[in-house]
């Protein structure tokens, strides 16, 4: 899965907000909610890094780029916006 699929699927997700999914409940607590998911997962590719293999640190960073992209639905940002600062 790319990054813009991934994008594409939290857009949908916080469009639709169906029940039972995770990201639904994530974007219920707002943008506290999603910082505080992103910088977790973000320490924990650290220490993937750090103490870990790749494979766990593949998983950890996967989760990074999830939780990015629900922040930028969340706030209303653009791949393209994004793109640009790169």
């Amino acid at each position: 899965m790319t990054f813009e699929e991934i994008y594409t699927l939290v857009k949908q997700r916080k469009l639709e907000m169906p029940e039972g999914k995770s990201t639904t409940d994530l974007f219920k607590k707002g943008p506290d909610g999603v910082g505080k998911k992103l910088v977790e997962e973000a320490a924990e590719s650290w220490m993937a890094a750090r103490f870990e293999g790749r494979e766990e640190l593949s998983l950890e960073l996967s989760q990074v780029l999830y939780y990015v992209a629900c922040m930028m639905a969340e706030k209303g940002l653009t791949l393209e916006e994004v793109y640009a600062k790169l």
